[in-house]
């Protein structure tokens, strides 16, 4: 572990619409710049357990309002993390929406990656980042990666997916996703495919390890 005297980690967060291609953004990254120089932090896996509720309640609720998730944990590990201190990150079980009893280590790391839908929605969170990206995708493009990832991944229907996507997804993306790319620094058209900006993202990013 680095010594509390190390440089301070740099944070960079990657936002946009579900399906947009921020994961692909984050990854790319990762595996550019090697795991060891980053910690990366999905804001997914800070959903709040719902075992407590019965199936129907479950598939009910409202998972893209920033209240379902515990974004105070997730600050509290970042925090952490420029502390150069280990912390361990909840495994969600998006299948039956519950947190599994087993959690993830992440150790510190020159790079703090956070990724997530509403990362740019909390200020507390925002503020702490040093970049904020945002993917933009194009509605259509994003609910067809969706629509194949939810029902192909998280063993949901072809029925259960344009539900959800009409009664909360697409509200909320308009009234908390949408509303936050103003606080972005970059905003990347076309995600992981754009050549251009991933290059200019990684050269930034390597120069910051060069410089930890």
């Amino acid at each position: 572990m680095r010594t509390p005297t190390h440089q301070r980690p740099f944070i960079l967060g990657v936002a946009g619409g579900t399906g947009s291609g921020k994961t692909t953004v984050s990854r790319r990254i990762h595996e550019a710049l090697g795991g060891s120089h980053i910690a990366y932090l999905q804001h997914d896996s800070y959903y709040y357990d719902h075992s407590h509720m019965s199936p129907e309640e479950r598939a009910a609720y409202n998972y893209d309002h920033p209240d379902s998730l515990d974004t105070d944990l997730l600050i509290s590990h970042v925090h952490a993390l420029l502390k150069w201190q280990p912390v361990d990150v909840p495994v969600y079980d998006f299948a039956s929406h519950t947190r599994q009893e087993e959690t993830i280590q992440v150790n510190p790391a020159s790079i703090i990656l956070l990724e997530g839908i509403l990362i740019f929605v909390e200020p507390r969170l925002r503020e702490l980042m040093d970049l904020r990206i945002y993917v933009d995708t194009d509605a259509d493009i994003r609910f067809i990666r969706r629509l194949h990832r939810d029902v192909n991944e998280r063993g949901r229907t072809l029925e259960s997916v344009v539900n959800q996507y009409l009664t909360t997804v697409r509200p909320m993306h308009l009234e908390f996703v949408e509303p936050s790319k103003r606080y972005a620094n970059v905003i990347i058209p076309e995600g992981g495919g754009n050549r251009v900006a991933m290059e200019m993202i990684v050269s930034r990013l390597l120069a910051v390890i060069g410089a930890t």
